[in-house]
C-alpha cells in the first residue's frame, strides 16, 4: 500500500510537469499547484502513514501515526475522495494512459485498498463519538488554505469550492454539505468499529 501511494503521487506530479512546461508553465507553478488538491494531500497522509511506522516505529510520528483514531481518520479522507470524484468530478476531464493510469490508482485502488487494509490490520474497539469532530480539522484546515490561495491568485482547484464562480455564500454552503458527508462517513466507521467491540466482548454460546 505504501509503494503504490508514493509511486501514484510520483507519477501524478511527473506527468504534471511535464504537461506543464510542454504548456509553458515553469516546473514551481505546477507543484505548488499540484499540492493544493485534496486528493494529492490525502494520498500524501496515507502514503506517510503507511510507511513511517515501517521505517521508523518507535519514533514520535512513528508511534503517532499508528494510532487506530489517526488510520480511521485517514480511512474517512480517503473514503470522502473516492465518492467526490465520482459524483462530481469524474465527468470533468477524461485522461488518457499513464494519467489514466495514475488517476485510478489514486481515486479508486488506493481507497479500495486501504479499506481492506483498515479492516484488516487496524486494531478495533478503540474509536470514541467525539472523534468525528476532530477528524473535521485535517479538511478544515485544507478549506481556509485553498481559499486564502484563492484569495491571493484567483485560483480554486475544484469547481465547488470556486469563490468566482459561486460566491463565498456559495463556497461556504457547499463546504457545509461536504462537512455533514465527513461527519457522516465517520459516524459510521465508528460505529463499525464499536460494534466490532461489542462482539468481541460477547461471551462465546456454548450448546451441549
Amino acid at each position: 500500500m505504501a509503494l503504490s501511494g508514493w509511486f501514484a503521487l510520483s507519477l501524478q506530479l511527473a506527468l504534471g510537469v511535464r504537461a506543464g512546461l510542454a504548456h509553458g508553465v515553469p516546473w514551481p507553478d505546477t507543484v505548488l499547484n499540484y499540492f493544493s488538491y485534496f486528493t494529492i494531500m490525502t494520498n500524501l497522509l496515507l502514503a506517510l502513514g503507511l510507511s513511517v511506522p515501517l521505517l521508523a516505529p518507535a519514533s514520535r510520528w512513528g508511534r503517532f501515526f499508528q494510532q487506530p483514531e489517526i488510520r480511521s481518520a485517514s480511512l474517512v479522507y480517503i473514503t470522502i475522495v473516492a465518492v467526490v470524484y465520482a459524483l462530481l468530478l469524474q465527468q470533468l476531464w477524461h485522461p488518457t494512459g499513464l494519467r489514466l493510469f495514475a488517476d485510478m490508482l489514486l481515486h479508486r485502488a488506493i481507497p479500495a485498498g486501504y479499506l481492506f487494509y483498515w479492516l484488516w490490520f487496524v486494531p478495533s474497539g478503540r474509536l470514541r463519538w467525539w472523534g468525528a469532530l476532530q477528524w473535521l480539522m485535517f479538511p478544515g484546515v485544507y478549506l481556509l488554505y485553498t481559499l486564502l490561495r484563492g484569495a491571493l491568485i484567483d485560483t480554486y482547484p475544484y469547481p465547488f469550492l470556486n469563490v468566482l464562480r459561486l460566491g463565498y455564500s456559495g463556497v461556504l454552503f457547499n463546504a457545509l454539505l461536504l462537512a455533514c458527508a465527513f461527519l457522516v462517513m465517520s459516524a459510521l466507521i465508528i460505529a463499525y468499529d464499536r460494534h466490532l467491540k461489542t462482539l468481541q466482548r460477547r461471551p462465546l454460546r456454548r450448546d451441549y
